[in-house]
């Protein structure tokens, strides 16, 4: 009998989980970039929880246990900014992240409506950087913020969604 994952809005009750989840999920990055001080690895539960306030949270669930999510907020000029999609090490490789990724998409796709998403990871995070592609991102701007490290931001414009008039 195996589960099936859901995915949901995450409510205040999965700021923990999702923080451990952070924590475990970044490990792989800080390692990449020789660098264990970064923001997703340091964040404080309340900083998270204030985050969690200020944007929209997917979680996907296996049972009760979170195993994904992914963060996002539209700003002013209409862009939907997406940030840390994560997904357990045991479930990647099965499409989860490429699910939250459309999902938190069609969240944002709703009123009021962006007019493009954008997302970042850093220049060595070949994985991450496949996955936006195959998704339709494309590489809009790099930033060097150190020696080790280049942010490449990706963006893409919201699909036409086609309707049928009924007569």
């Amino acid at each position: 009998m195996g589960m099936s994952v859901t995915i949901s809005a995450a409510t205040e009750q999965d700021a923990e989980h999702i923080l451990k989840l952070q924590y475990l999920c970044y490990q792989s990055e800080a390692e990449l970039y020789g660098d264990y001080g970064i923001e997703p690895l340091t964040q404080p539960l309340d900083d998270l929880r204030a985050e969690l306030g200020r944007s929209h949270t997917l979680v996907a669930r296996l049972g009760d246990e979170v195993v994904a999510s992914v963060r996002g907020s539209v700003d002013d000029a209409g862009t939907a900014r997406i940030a840390k999609l994560i997904v357990h090490p045991r479930m990647q490789r099965h499409g989860l992240g490429g699910r939250l990724l459309a999902a938190i998409e069609v969240h944002f796709a709703g009123e009021p409506a962006a007019k493009r998403f954008q997302l970042f990871t850093g220049h060595r995070s070949e994985v991450n950087l496949r996955l936006y592609r195959s998704h339709g991102y494309a590489p809009v701007a790099t930033e060097r913020l150190g020696p080790g490290l280049t942010l490449v931001t990706l963006e893409k414009e919201p699909e036409a969604q086609a309707y049928v008039a009924s007569a």
